[in-house]
């Protein structure tokens, strides 16, 4: 297939459904990864409402044998991958607990999605991805993800401590970086992107941006010309502070 294939997880709702549906918009064939595969078909005849070509995909992103089933499918339908979005997260922390009261298993389960999953995915298509003419690699990340942010007291989101969650986000800012220096001397361009606060399931009504403008910053590194940035983060077109 001569067009571009993009793969984005958690793609059936919010910002990942945004950015699916602004990158199908550029003539992009869409992946739309989603746990629940009746909830990607929904997302999928949506999108193709909207004039966008694309297909559901299921993908448990902590499950390996899953994870691979997907990349199997990908090789042998595609044989590439253009762009891959690891969009998917959760928010589990106790917001009336403090980081040591924290249970053991917000923990592992925030880990095993914001962070290990995303790991598992990129290792099981980072060869696809090599086969194409310029793959992109786009980590969700967060603000609140920023050491630098999380030790300024004049910062706006010093008193935002949700310690699985920020932490996550940390360790996900970390592995862009090195996946980044890795794929150093190939076409692949990896960078991780804060949303902002966005209308989510995850952050809820409060949030002053959509979810369209929420995705505007996936799409934009998604994009990125062969002289766009490698191991940065971005919030739209502005450096954010690891």
């Amino acid at each position: 297939m001569s067009k571009r294939i993009a793969l984005i997880t958690g793609a059936n709702k919010g910002i990942g459904y945004q950015t699916a549906l602004q990158l199908g918009k550029k003539g992009i064939y869409i992946l739309v990864a989603s746990r629940d595969i009746e909830a990607g078909e929904s997302a999928v005849m949506q999108l193709k409402q909207e004039g966008v070509s694309a297909e559901p995909l299921q993908l448990d992103i902590t499950s390996k044998e899953n994870i691979a089933t997907a990349a199997s499918y990908v090789e042998s339908t595609f044989g590439k991958l253009d762009i891959l979005v690891n969009n998917a997260g959760v928010m589990l922390d106790a917001f009336d607990k403090s980081p040591t009261q924290q249970s053991s298993e917000v923990w592992r389960k925030t880990f095993d999605v914001n962070l290990f999953g995303a790991v598992d995915v990129t290792n099981a298509f980072v060869a696809l991805l090599k086969n194409s003419d310029a793959g992109r690699i786009v980590n969700v990340s967060s603000i609140l993800g920023s050491m630098a942010a999380n030790t300024d007291p004049e910062s706006e989101f010093y008193n935002f401590k949700i310690p699985a969650y920020n932490i996550s986000k940390s360790a996900i800012n970390a592995w862009t970086v090195h996946l980044a220096y890795e794929l150093r001397d190939t076409p692949i361009k990896v960078n991780a992107a804060h949303p902002g606060f966005v209308k989510t399931d995850l952050h809820g009504v409060d949030a002053p941006l959509t979810p369209e403008e929420g995705a505007y910053t996936s799409v934009a590194l998604a994009m990125l010309a062969d002289d766009g940035p490698n191991g940065e983060f971005y919030h739209v077109s502005e450096r954010q502070p690891w």
